[in-house]
C-alpha cells in the first residue's frame, strides 16, 4: 500500500543470510543426532546440550514454541530450573523456583540487575526509560513515579477515565456489534481502549484511538506493537550480533524496526512538545508533568519515559483481559459466578445497572478479582524476565550462577508448575485465590498470593508501581462488559486451542481475539 516489500518478502530476505550462516550447523546437527541417537529410556534433565553448540540445535527448533518448550524442560527438573548454553558466551539459567526467583529479586537484589545485554538489545526502542535502566537512572525514575502513584488525585482520575472512556466509547461499540451481529477482534478493542487510557492518565492527552477518531494513534500503535515484537525477537537470534549485520546495512527485520521506532519517536514527541506548550499556560499534575519538572532530563529522556509508561498502561492490561475473556467463554460456571456477585454488589448499593461502578464496589469483587488473578497466572503478560548475574553466586536451590550470566525467572511456566500450584496448576480455578474471612461469618475474601510465587507484577524493589491501578482497571472493564454482555469466541476449524501468541514484550494473541457479543 505504501511501496514498500511485504512483511513475507522481508523475512526471505533475512531467512537466506540465516540460512547460509546456519546451514553448517544444521549438517552438524543432523550427523551428531544420527550417529548419537538418544536412548528412549533415558529422561531428559535440563535443556539437552551438545559439544560446541550447547542447547542451540534444540532452541532452534523449538524457538517458535519457547513457552511450553521451555516449561515441559523445567517440568521434568528436580528443583524446576535448568542450565541454559548458547553459542557467543550466552550463559545462564531459566528457573521457575519461588525461592530462586525471591532470591534474586529480593534477597540479592544488587546482584542481580538488567544488565548490559538487556539493555543494549532494547536499547533503540526502550531507550533509558524505567524499564531498561539500572543503578541511579532507573532509582530516580522510581522515586518520580512512586511519588504520583501513592497520590488519591491519580487513583480517582484513573477510576474517572477508565469510567468515561468504558462508558462512552467501549460499551457503545459493543451494542453496535450486537445489534449488527457483527464479529468483532476483541483484543484490538482492548488495546485501543487501554491506550487511550493510559495517554490521559500519563500525559493528559486523548489520542481518541478507540473512538475513532485518532489517526495518529493507530498508527503508533501499529508501529508500538512492530517495535516491541522485532526488538524482543532479538534475543531469539542463533547468532547474537546478527542483529548488528542486520543494522549496518539496514535489512530485514531492522530495517523494519527502524522505520516502527521512527514513527514511535515521533509520536511520542509530539506529546512532550504538546505538553511543554500548554504546561505554562495549565500546569498539570500528571504523570509525565512530574518528570518534566525535573531540568536535567531531556525531550529524548523524556521521551523514553512516554515510551516506557505506555508499554506498562497499554500492552500488559490489554493482554491480561483478551486472555481472562479467552478462558472465561469456556467456563460459564464462573462467569455465573461473577455474575452473582456483581448482583449482590447492586442490590446492597441500590444501583441499577446504568450506574457505574465506585471504587469501594470494585473492592467488594472478591471472586472477579479471583478470577482475573487466575487467568493472570495462567497468561501473564509478561511471560519471562531476565537479569544478569554480577558476581557469581548460588541459587537457594543449589544451582550455581556464574558472573555474567542471565538469569531468567519464567512466570509462564511457574503458573504450570505441580511444585508450585499442586496438581490442578493447569486448571482455571479462581476459588484457589480465596478464603474464609478471619472474623467469620462465613464471608469468602480473596487472599494475595506470594509475590516470588507469583510474579506476574514482579516483587521486591522493582514490584510493578502500577499493580492496583491494572486490578482498578482490569475489574472495572470486567464487571461492566460481563454484567452486559455474553461474549462468545468464535472459533475456526483452522484455529488452534489455546490461541498462538506472539512472544513480543508482552504475550499478545497471534490472530487476535475473534468474538461476538449478545445483550444480556
Amino acid at each position: 500500500m505504501n511501496g514498500s516489500p511485504p512483511p513475507l518478502i522481508l523475512n526471505m530476505k533475512l531467512d537466506v543470510i540465516s540460512l547460509i550462516l546456519l546451514f553448517p550447523i544444521f549438517i552438524f546437527i543432523f550427523i551428531y543426532c544420527f550417529f548419537f541417537p538418544k536412548s528412549k529410556s533415558t529422561t531428559q534433565i535440563g535443556f539437552k546440550n551438545y559439544p560446541i553448540l550447547g542447547t542451540l540445535p534444540e532452541f532452534l527448533l523449538n524457538r517458535h514454541r519457547f513457552l511450553e518448550w521451555s516449561t515441559q524442560v523445567l517440568s521434568h527438573c528436580p528443583t524446576n530450573t535448568a542450565v541454559f548454553r548458547r553459542p557467543g558466551n550466552i550463559h545462564g539459567i531459566i528457573t521457575a523456583n519461588p525461592a530462586n526467583v525471591e532470591y534474586m529479586l529480593k534477597t540479592n537484589f544488587d546482584n542481580y540487575p538488567k544488565g548490559t545485554r538487556f539493555i543494549s538489545l532494547l536499547q533503540d526502542f526502550l531507550g533509558r526509560g524505567i524499564f531498561n535502566s539500572d543503578g541511579e537512572a532507573w532509582r530516580a525514575q522510581r522515586k518520580t513515579a512512586s511519588y504520583e502513584f501513592n497520590t488519591r488525585s491519580l487513583r480517582n482520575f484513573v477510576m474517572e477515565t477508565a469510567t468515561v472512556e468504558l462508558h462512552t466509547r467501549f460499551i457503545p461499540i459493543l451494542e453496535t456489534a450486537a445489534d449488527l451481529d457483527q464479529v468483532i477482534d476483541f483484543q484490538e478493542l482492548l488495546e485501543r481502549y487501554s491506550f487511550d487510557n493510559i495517554c490521559k492518565v500519563a500525559f493528559n492527552v486523548d489520542p481518541g484511538c478507540l473512538a475513532g477518531d485518532g489517526n495518529s494513534g493507530s498508527e503508533f500503535m501499529a508501529a508500538f506493537e512492530d517495535a516491541a515484537t522485532l526488538s524482543s525477537g532479538r534475543f531469539m537470534y542463533a547468532f547474537p550480533g546478527l542483529y548488528k549485520i542486520k543494522k549496518l546495512f539496514n535489512f530485514g527485520s531492522e530495517s523494519k524496526l527502524q522505520k516502527s521506532i521512527s514513527t514511535v519517536h515521533k509520536f511520542a514527541g509530539h506529546i512532550i512538545a504538546s505538553r511543554m506548550e500548554g504546561r505554562a499556560k495549565n500546569p498539570d499534575e500528571d504523570l509525565l508533568s512530574r518528570f518534566m519538572g525535573i531540568s536535567e532530563y531531556s525531550p529524548e529522556f523524556l521521551r523514553d519515559v512516554v515510551i516506557s509508561f505506555i508499554l506498562a498502561g497499554r500492552d500488559t492490561t490489554s493482554s491480561a483481559l483478551a486472555w481472562f475473556f479467552w478462558i472465561l467463554s469456556s467456563h460459564p460456571k464462573v462467569e455465573q459466578k461473577i455474575l452473582d456477585e456483581l448482583k449482590t454488589i447492586r442490590l446492597s448499593s441500590g444501583k441499577d445497572r446504568r450506574e457505574f461502578y465506585s471504587f469501594d464496589e470494585l473492592r467488594q469483587m472478591h471472586y472477579l478479582h479471583a478470577a482475573i488473578s487466575e487467568g493472570l497466572r495462567l497468561y501473564p503478560p509478561v511471560p519471562v524476565d531476565t537479569k544478569a548475574c554480577l558476581k557469581n553466586d548460588v541459587m537457594p536451590d543449589g544451582t550455581f550462577v556464574g558472573e555474567g550470566w542471565f538469569v531468567t525467572y519464567h512466570t509462564y511456566a511457574m503458573g504450570r508448575m505441580e511444585s508450585v500450584w499442586g496438581a490442578d496448576c493447569r486448571e482455571f480455578r479462581p476459588e484457589r485465590w480465596l478464603e474464609e474471612e478471619e472474623s467469620g461469618g462465613g464471608k469468602v475474601v480473596y487472599r494475595p498470593e506470594n509475590p516470588f510465587k507469583f510474579p506476574v507484577f514482579h516483587g521486591g524493589p522493582r514490584i510493578c508501581l502500577g499493580k492496583e491501578m491494572a486490578y482498578t482497571q482490569m475489574k472495572l472493564v470486567a464487571a461492566a462488559i460481563i454484567e452486559k454482555f455474553k461474549v462468545e469466541v468464535v472459533v475456526t476449524a483452522e484455529e488452534k486451542n489455546p490461541p498462538e501468541h506472539v512472544l513480543s514484550l508482552t504475550m499478545r494473541m497471534k490472530d487476535g481475539l475473534r468474538v461476538r457479543v449478545r445483550k444480556r
